[in-house]
């Protein structure tokens, strides 16, 4: 199922095994095969074969003791840039509409027809991933490389082997659907816990998708630091065992297991700086037709799609659009666009809470007073935080989500670790170890507006109802 976990980071660790052929070989050994693109008049071969950036299309399925599985219940694609500058992973919810393609089943010769509009996690069943690769190729205008798909299994055994990851929830979460049940806080999560994290779809946000997606995307996020601060890419006994770990969950295409294609994974991955390694959502909408199901924002997907195929980071979009029109200006022939009124920070009632260790460091006071000086005159000092967080919050009441991210703006605070709360009054920043110091927060990566966050960011999840 969220295998996509284990599959991304075996893209890092596998990527190192270049010690020992025997051991290479022996990896190789593990992996299930099947064909990497089987829609009609599709090639089975990337077009491009010279380019060095490389896509690998991650699926996880909710396959488990041996049953099969239709659809995939994660769908993420890896972009390794060509320099080996960043990394781009891009989720597709498991409700959005897109047309799919004929497909050939190649082992029972089943042919699926075209749809002009179905759910793209229903792909798989028509003739296994490569019916989803081809999906995925016409809906980005990318020729993916290989793809890795795994199920239930590759997580419990992943998230043991590396002896837990941390994540962190705002409010206690007990979801009975899914079997997770953690307090508030950080917790490190392992086995069915780490599973449960992944899976559920009732515990945080909105309650449904796109609450799931971020908390995949934070435990990814939370995992890369982990392998990165534990020096696991340089402890090759270890890096050995977590990929035999990795790929006995694996099935891939023909052309990932050969031995020369995993040497040339080598140091994609693992010198990238945090900040650029991205984790974001294609753009959607709701359907029409269909609120429950979802539709690619075409106008805010398509410069992602570019991006990729450019071999851009993700920010490189925005860079690239062309400046707007000053406000109250229109070209001759057209109706002038209204000038929005800024919010004036003096309206703002915000405050700072010290969430870093539990006891007094002063900053709620350094950063109130800041913020004074910047014009936000109902700043207040509000002391210790009933709890503690690795990373900076700003929370903010229903209807005050504007002057939250006003007040995320003043201190750089990425818009990923902005989130509503029925728990405050206002806007309160409750500020974590990640921010210990200077009146803003260091850059940690730019997402060019995109929702998601990158591997530096800390991020804490809000429970459903919150």
């Amino acid at each position: 199922m969220l295998a996509a976990v284990a599959v991304l980071l075996s893209l890092t660790l596998v990527s190192g095994l270049v010690f020992a052929g025997v051991q290479l070989m022996r990896l190789q050994s593990n992996f299930d095969t099947k064909p990497l693109n089987i829609g009609q008049g599709q090639p089975e071969i990337p077009a491009d074969t010279n380019r060095d950036s490389m896509q690998i299309l991650v699926l996880g399925t909710d396959n488990r003791d041996g049953q099969d599985s239709n659809n995939s219940d994660v769908m993420m694609l890896v972009n390794m840039a060509a320099d080996r500058s960043h990394v781009t992973v891009v989720s597709f919810p498991r409700d959005l509409l897109v047309p799919l393609p004929a497909c050939t089943d190649p082992e029972s010769g089943l042919q699926f027809q075209a749809m002009d509009l179905a759910q793209l996690n229903g792909a798989l069943g028509n003739g296994g991933p490569g019916c989803t690769v081809a999906a995925i190729n016409e809906m980005t205008g990318l020729s993916i490389d290989h793809f890795m798909m795994a199920d239930f299994n590759a997580v419990k055994e992943l998230s043991n082997t590396l002896g837990g990851v941390e994540v962190c929830v705002n409010q206690p979460v007990d979801d009975p659907l899914s079997g997770l049940n953690i307090p508030a806080g950080v917790s490190s999560v392992q086995g069915d816990q780490a599973l449960a994290f992944l899976r559920t779809r009732h515990g945080f946000g909105n309650g449904g998708d796109e609450g799931r997606i971020k908390a995949q995307q934070s435990f990814l996020a939370s995992m890369v630091r982990k392998v990165q601060g534990e020096g696991t890419l340089n402890n090759l006994p270890r890096l050995y065992s977590i990929a035999d770990t990795v790929t006995k969950n694996l099935t891939v295409d023909e052309g990932l297991t050969d031995i020369s294609t995993l040497i040339a994974l080598a140091g994609r991955l693992k010198d990238v700086d945090l900040g650029n390694v991205a984790f974001v959502t294609v753009p959607v909408v709701p359907y029409e037709l269909d609120p429950n199901r979802l539709v690619l924002d075409e106008d805010a997907a398509q410069p992602l799609f570019d991006a990729l195929i450019a071999d851009q980071p993700v920010g490189a979009a925005a860079e690239d659009e062309p400046a707007a029109e000053t406000p109250g200006t229109a070209t001759p022939g057209t109706t002038p666009e209204p000038v929005e009124a800024e919010i004036d920070p003096a309206a703002i009632p915000v405050t700072i809470l010290d969430g870093i260790d539990g006891t007094e460091s002063g900053r709620d006071a350094e950063l109130a007073k800041y913020l004074l000086s910047e014009g936000f005159t109902q700043a207040l000092a509000g002391g210790l935080s009933a709890s503690t967080s690795p990373g900076t919050q700003v929370f903010f009441a229903p209807g005050f989500d504007d002057m939250a991210l006003e007040v995320a703006e003043a201190l750089n605070i990425p818009a990923s670790q902005v989130a509503v709360s029925s728990a405050v009054t206002g806007v309160v920043v409750q500020v974590g170890s990640d921010f210990t110091k200077g009146n803003v927060m260091e850059d940690t990566g730019d997402l060019g507006g995109l929702t998601g966050q990158t591997a530096a960011q800390v991020t804490c999840q809000s429970a459903f109802g919150y």
